[in-house]
């Protein structure tokens, strides 16, 4: 059994797309990999000056880390400063990347197995070292993922596809994948999605036919628009079939859209 640690930048999930994040879900991603949990982290950060002056913001952020504590996450807060620029703006920051890197790079040596939830490329470097520690290093992100981090990590878990993370918005029947081959000529594709919380639960054989398609915004589904869902690794929602054959297809997709926070 392998021993684990979480350790999730909650602002750069929050603000790529996570917002609406099941906890919960997390631990039983690393659970999945055959891991017992030694140690998981939570790094946000806290604006105690607006807390002090807002009690409705106050409440709500304090319900919220009260939701992610009873998950078993260990908070770990950053002070938000405000500094005034040359212009004589004021500039806010709470920058806890480098708590999560000295502690992540700290309890590396008890651990086996470390999930890294953030997309920002800064942890480039952190990722590596774990690695060359002969420890196994994976990733969960959502939007704006650094390409560089991306390809560094032994796996990259999309926090889009990872059934049950995030809450459907149209339909809890939807899941969620992405196109990976497209025929032109014929109209139609085979988008890939998560079916289960191992690395190789993947399957990427449904079909989605660029009838079964429509453009959230409503604009007319071409071929040329539909072919760029895989050139920009969209993630699509939609609902699976069952076909007489036996085989599966996408039926109602349309591009996901991540609740506004």
């Amino acid at each position: 059994m392998l021993k684990a640690g979480i350790f999730l930048d909650i602002e750069n999930l929050v603000r790529c797309g996570g917002w609406g994040i099941r906890y919960r879900v997390v631990r039983e991603l690393v659970e999945a990999q055959g891991a017992t949990i030694l140690r998981a982290n939570a790094y946000m950060a806290i604006d105690s000056e607006r807390e002090e002056k807002d009690i409705d913001y106050q409440r709500k952020k304090q319900e919220y880390r009260d939701a992610v504590r009873r998950e078993s996450f260990h908070l770990v807060l950053k002070k938000v400063q405000r500094y005034r620029n040359s212009e004589g703006d004021i500039i806010t920051k709470a920058n806890a990347d480098l708590d999560l890197a000295i502690d992540a790079l700290l309890q590396a040596d008890n651990l086996d197995y470390i999930l890294v939830g953030s997309g920002d490329g800064d942890f480039f470097r952190l990722v590596r070292a774990i690695q060359n520690k002969g420890k196994r290093v994976d990733l969960l992100s959502f939007s704006n993922t650094s390409e560089i981090l991306r390809c560094e990590v032994d796996n990259h878990f999309s926090g889009y596809q990872v059934p049950g993370l995030l809450p459907s918005i149209d339909n809890s029947s939807h899941v969620r994948g992405v196109m990976h081959v497209f025929n032109e000529e014929k109209g139609f594709a085979f988008l890939a999605v998560r079916t289960g919380l191992g690395v190789l639960d993947v399957r990427d054989d449904v079909f989605c036919h660029i009838s079964d398609f429509r453009h959230r915004d409503g604009r007319v589904v071409t071929d040329q628009s539909f072919s760029q869902l895989k050139t920009k690794q969209t993630i699509i929602e939609f609902e699976l079939v069952e076909r007489s054959d036996g085989k599966v297809k996408a039926v109602n997709a349309t591009e996901f859209e991540p609740e506004a926070r």
